[in-house]
């Protein structure tokens, strides 16, 4: 069984195509931290490399789900599969992918962890396995890029330095013929550290820029579309108030930047994609647990990033916004906060539309009523730029799905659960019932 580690250390290319410099000193003013509930910063003295172990499944005879596995040999065709328990570098996200992003996973994938530094295991835990509908639409450049595998949902576990997975095909999809598997082929389990991160500074205080490196091409280029919202190379786009002359126009919320949660700019691609305007805000969860804290948030997102590049195969993260347990926002798939950045997270509604998950599983947890509020803002900031009732309803057309054809025109809330598009649990039954309070709330903050 072979291991492949994935570093996220890359050369810094010239940017003939852009309007900023190769390396930018930081010596602007950057924006202070916010006061309260403060999000997860990038170190200031050094690099953020991150790591992604990539580890084959085997054929392995399992006990029943919820039991202890066997190390005894399985056929070659076996429709269970999974790691047997061993130790590993650090990681703190685990998730499943396979070769063919066509071919759903129709089973049950469960793992447990090891503590790092510690003797303790933690108890089985299952991963979605349902995630093929957040992803590129169909015959887009991103979707057809061979480089698109498919994949669970990524979970959380925190720090941890040993693992055990297994998969087990869904009985209704087991073939019981001698050489046909029911799973799909090239199952890999995918480790995903994210990297050192430092505590944010004291709220109030100025950034120390002197102990910031230099802007690569790729950071200062993510940075600059933000431009007319924060100085270059910013952690934190500040909020402003709203302009009660414009129509459907709300107060822009504070708004981490992709340097604030320290996304590392040379794995995504280089250039940025994007769709028309946004008349439409899908509502989606991460469905990657509820194991952590509002300081673990920016951990977090760079390991869902990681996930979603390296392993999963798309361009950069799925979403445009993400939104944590305490309300902060985090904006995600670089190209602009405030321009219509084409996302891979609803397909075939991805066109006109803009998505934002937040951070965790809210099937049966109820989501923070911060979190819920900070959904509320951003969704009414964004759809406010394009003129959009965020308590209105408006048309879409499908890019292809499974509950509605290519083609169709779709009636849709302007703020929409990702089950509204798409055939999903997705965002959980417990946020998509809070749905109406943020449309509600989004509406008040457009001046509604």
């Amino acid at each position: 069984m072979r291991t492949f580690l994935t570093p996220s250390i890359g050369v810094t290319c010239a940017a003939a195509a852009l309007s900023v410099p190769l390396a930018v000193p930081l010596s602007l003013a950057l924006p202070a931290s916010p006061a309260s509930a403060a999000p997860a910063r990038l170190p200031a003295d050094r690099p953020l490399p991150g790591i992604t172990q990539s580890i084959a499944l085997a054929p392995i005879a399992l006990a029943p789900l919820g039991g202890d596995r066997t190390a005894e040999p399985a056929d070659p065709a076996a429709e269970e599969q999974g790691v047997t328990r061993r130790g590993v570098r650090s990681f703190s996200l685990v998730g499943v992918v396979w070769d063919d992003p066509e071919t759903e996973l129709r089973g049950r994938v469960q793992v447990r962890t090891r503590a790092t530094g510690t003797a303790r295991w933690s108890g089985w835990q299952d991963i979605e396995t349902h995630n093929h509908e957040h992803a590129a639409d169909p015959g887009t450049a991103e979707r057809a890029s061979g480089r698109v595998r498919g994949s669970t949902a990524p979970l959380w576990v925190g720090p941890s330095d040993g693992v055990e997975v297994r998969v087990r095909a869904e009985i209704e999809h087991r073939t019981g013929v001698p050489g046909v598997q029911a799973l799909p082929t090239g199952l890999r389990l995918e480790l995903v550290d994210p990297g050192d991160v430092a505590d944010p500074p004291p709220g109030g205080s100025p950034v120390d820029a002197s102990h910031l490196g230099p802007l690569t091409a790729e950071a200062a280029a993510a940075s600059a579309v933000n431009a007319d919202l924060a100085p270059l190379g910013a952690f934190e786009i500040p909020a402003s108030p709203r302009d009660a002359e414009e129509e459907a126009a709300a107060a822009r919320p504070a708004i981490v930047t992709r340097r604030g949660w320290g996304a590392d700019e040379q794995l995504r691609e280089r250039e940025f994609l994007y769709t028309k305007r946004v008349d439409v805000a899908f509502v989606h969860h991460t469905a990657s647990g509820n194991n952590y804290s509002c300081s673990q948030s920016a951990s977090l997102i760079r390991s869902i990033y990681r996930y979603h590049v390296v392993s999963s195969g798309w361009r950069d993260i799925g979403y445009n916004f993400l939104v944590d347990k305490c309300g902060t926002i985090y904006e995600g798939r670089a190209g602009g906060v405030a321009k219509p950045v084409m996302g891979a997270h609803t397909l075939g509604f991805n066109a006109n539309s803009m998505g934002v998950a937040m951070l965790g599983s809210f099937g049966t947890t109820q989501p923070p009523s911060s979190a819920v509020t900070g959904i509320a803002k951003i969704t009414a900031w964004k759809l406010g730029l394009y003129g959009a009732d965020a308590n209105g309803t408006t048309y879409l057309t499908s890019g292809g799905g499974n509950l509605y054809p290519k083609g169709r025109k779709v009636r849709l809330n302007t703020i929409s659960g990702h089950r509204d598009g798409f055939a999903t649990e997705c965002p959980g039954s417990s946020l998509y019932g809070k749905l109406g309070t943020v449309r509600s709330q989004a509406a008040r903050y457009q001046g509604g």
